[in-house]
This record gives C-alpha cells, sequence and structure tokens, in this order.
C-alpha cells in the first residue's frame, strides 16, 4: 500500500531573489527498495507547464538552455514543445557540455537547429555564459536538462552561470525540473575545498548532494546570493528515496558515457580516478563499469580490492582496449566492477578504496596528486597519500556532511 501527500506551492523568497514554484499539486509515493512498483510514474516539469499552458511564459520571447535528453512523457524534446507552444516565441537555444545533440566529448561550436532554424549558441566553447548579444531578444531564460547527481557534472555550474547572467540583466530564470538520479536522500563524498571552485565544482558542497536542479537552484540562489527571479516548474509523483529506475521514466543518456542508470551509480567515485593516469572504460562499450591501465596486473588489483570487502561491490579481472584517450588503442588490464547491493554501495567509498589500492600497489604508476581535480578536497587526498584507511577518512567528513545537510534542508521542495 502506498500513502500519498499533497502540497500547494507558494511564493517564498530566497536570499536577494524570489522563487516561485508554480504547478498545483505533487505527490509523493513513500516506501523503499528497488522492487517497489509505483502506482504512478513521476512526470517532470515539462509536463507540468504543459498541462497549465506554461502560463508564466505566454507572451515573452524565450532562450531555453537544453539538450535532447530533455523531453516529455511522450519523449518530445522540450525545444520542440516550446517552439510550437501558442503564445510562446522561442527565440534562442544554449546548449552545455556535449552539445544540443550529447553526442561530443569536446568543446562545441555555435551551431542551428535543423528542426526550428533557432541559433544554437555553444556553453561549452568560446564563452560558458550566454553573452549580452545572446540574451538581447531574450525576455525570459528557461533551462531544461537531466543533471547526474554528481558535484563535478558541468550542467550544474552551466545552471548556476545562467542564473548570475540572467539575475545581471533582470530577466525571469525558469527551471522545468527533473529527479536526481542517484535518488534524493543519500549525500557522499568530501566537501569541495571553499577555494577550489571552477567549472567542475561551482559550490562548496559533497561529490553526491541528492538534490534536483530545482532545488539546487534554490540554494544558489540563496547562499551565493545571486538575486535571481526564479521559477520552478516542479516534478510530481516523486519520491526522494526514488532512483531514476525506480520513476517510471525512460533514461536517456545525459552524456556520451553516462549510457545506463547502473553506471552512473559508478560514475561519482570511479571518474575521479581518470586524472591519476586510469581508464575508466571512456571509449569502451562499458564506460564506467572498468578500470584500468597498461600497467596494472588484473588479478592481483581484483584480489586486493575483493579483499577490502567494500560494501556492495565486486571486481573481476578484466582486459580491454578503449577507443579513445588516455592509452587509446592500448590493451589495458583492471577490473569490471560489480554492483551487488544498490543499497549497501557507495560509490565515493569505492573510489577511495581503489586509489589507495593503485597508490600502493603501483606508486610509481598511479599520479594520485591529479586526483585532485575532480575529488577537490585537500585534506582527503592527504590522507590518501599517508594509507589511511578509507573508512577512517569517511568519518572525517561526517561533521560537515551534517552541516551541508542542515543547510541544504531549507531547499528542498520534495518528500
Amino acid at each position: 500500500m502506498f500513502r500519498f501527500r499533497s502540497h500547494t506551492f507558494r511564493l517564498s523568497l530566497l536570499g536577494l531573489g524570489s522563487c516561485v514554484l508554480l504547478a498545483g499539486f505533487a505527490n509523493h509515493a513513500t516506501g523503499h527498495s528497488d522492487s517497489r512498483v509505483f502506482s504512478e510514474k513521476a512526470r517532470v516539469g515539462i509536463d507540468n507547464a504543459e498541462l497549465r499552458n506554461f502560463a508564466s511564459l505566454r507572451g515573452k520571447r524565450v532562450g531555453l538552455v537544453t539538450n535532447e535528453a530533455a523531453v516529455d512523457a511522450a519523449g518530445k524534446r522540450t525545444l520542440d514543445i516550446l517552439a510550437h507552444a501558442p503564445g510562446i516565441r522561442l527565440v534562442a537555444l544554449f546548449s552545455p557540455e556535449h552539445g544540443l545533440n550529447v553526442n561530443r566529448d569536446s568543446a562545441v561550436a555555435d551551431s542551428m537547429d535543423a528542426s526550428t532554424a533557432l541559433p544554437i549558441y555553444s556553453l561549452y566553447g568560446d564563452t560558458r555564459r550566454p553573452t549580452d548579444e545572446m540574451l538581447k531578444n531574450v525576455d525570459v531564460l528557461a533551462f531544461d536538462i537531466q543533471d547526474a547527481g554528481v558535484r563535478f557534472y558541468t550542467y550544474v555550474t552551466t545552471m548556476a552561470y545562467c542564473m548570475e547572467v540572467a539575475a545581471k540583466h533582470h530577466i525571469p530564470f525558469v527551471i522545468f525540473d527533473r529527479p536526481d538520479p542517484l535518488g534524493g536522500e543519500n549525500i557522499e563524498g568530501p566537501m569541495l575545498d571553499p577555494g577550489r571552485t571552477s567549472f567542475t565544482g561551482y559550490f562548496p558542497m559533497p561529490v553526491r548532494y541528492g538534490m534536483t536542479m530545482g532545488e539546487l537552484a534554490k540554494m544558489f540562489n540563496a547562499e551565493n546570493h545571486i538575486g535571481a527571479k526564479l521559477e520552478i516548474w516542479p516534478l510530481q509523483n516523486w519520491h526522494r528515496g526514488e532512483t531514476y529506475d525506480q520513476t517510471g521514466l525512460t533514461w536517456i543518456p545525459p552524456s556520451p558515457n553516462l549510457r545506463t542508470v547502473k553506471a552512473l551509480f559508478i560514475y561519482p567515485g570511479l571518474d575521479i580516478l581518470q586524472a591519476g593516469g586510469v581508464s575508466v572504460g571512456r571509449g569502451t562499450d562499458t564506460p564506467f563499469e572498468v578500470l584500468g591501465a597498461p600497467w596494472i596486473r588484473g588479478s592481483q588489483l581484483a584480489v586486493d580490492l575483493n579483499k577490502r570487502q567494500i560494501p556492495g561491490v565486486a571486481f573481476k579481472a578484466a582486459k580491454f582496449t578503449p577507443t579513445e584517450a588516455p592509452y587509446k588503442g592500448q590493451s589495458c588490464e583492471g577490473v569490471r566492477i560489480i554492483i551487488t547491493n544498490r543499497e549497501t554501495f557507495r560509490s565515493v567509498r569505492m573510489g577511495l578504496e581503489i586509489a589507495e589500492s593503485l597508490n600502493r600497489l603501483y606508486p610509481q604508476n598511479l599520479q594520485i596528486d591529479k586526483i585532485m581535480f575532480l575529488l577537490g578536497s585537500q585534506s582527503t587526498l592527504d590522507r590518501l597519500k599517508r594509507g589511511d584507511p578509507p573508512a577512517d577518512i569517511i568519518a572525517g567528513w561526517s561533521s560537515d556532511l551534517e552541516k551541508f545537510r542542515r543547510m541544504r534542508a531549507k531547499y528542498l521542495l520534495y518528500h
């Protein structure tokens, strides 16, 4: 049996800007297990906006930050929906990293959308923020992009940069919200050091933060004093405990290598390691499900990692030859990562265990200092280099994570 709660959303003031939640009621099923069957699938923000005829956008010239992974319940692109919505004039498109077609792993140039003949301004090329020229005919800047739920996934920063520019131009910023695909309950990983904010780390928060883009926008707007006039079309029928494959929604890869929800769960802890000189499976059929390098002995690493009894995961020796850097075209040995219990599995814990193992087994090969690029915590890196047990390192995060959890609670939209 499932219980439902209804919530009426109303105006609230956040920091220097306002936030309006635009939808009538949101229902949230309770319960928690991988085998749950839900009575109603989640409805994303663009579906709610369609049902209410885009009330706040009518009569406006709209710029849209989006890509082709942003679709409604029927699989129709948000950009096509807005392009044909009565009373709305869609005038410009803005694409994040990987481009509008979600098929690029390098800088993206400006282009044009064939179906609408609208300009596509890249925010992952010559500029990472909309320029004055790009916004000269825009009355409202809208945002609909599926996030990965990970601090260093750049769509988070793209949203924040767009909010800052919208506030500067006194342009309302509208978000069509989507689920955190990793679920909205678990937070994990070290906090980003305050002095290390960058395009891969906009705000001091853990690697996994358990928040939707709408919730993040509220937090950024208030805590960073952005002052954007923020409007959020919220989700309906989404409970914080639901991961993406429990929502009833179809997973559309938001970037070329996040092809499955399974890989997404491994991604936060594994991608941290690539800068240290290992392949994380880019250029294979299973990115983020394998790890290796020409200097690793797969059987040796698998034995060492399995001895650690890391909760929820097992490792099997593997060989592969990636078609992308690092080690493009080179034979690599390493391990295949097998999640055995997603409820107990914590990817960042796994990543620390792998880093510690590689540093001990192959100290001349692993460039451990370079994992700082995405790890973002000097104290965590220092403890890894000293050989402190990963479980002890994680215990040392508890105070900071609790402070973040309390701050984060002010901005949550869903139960």
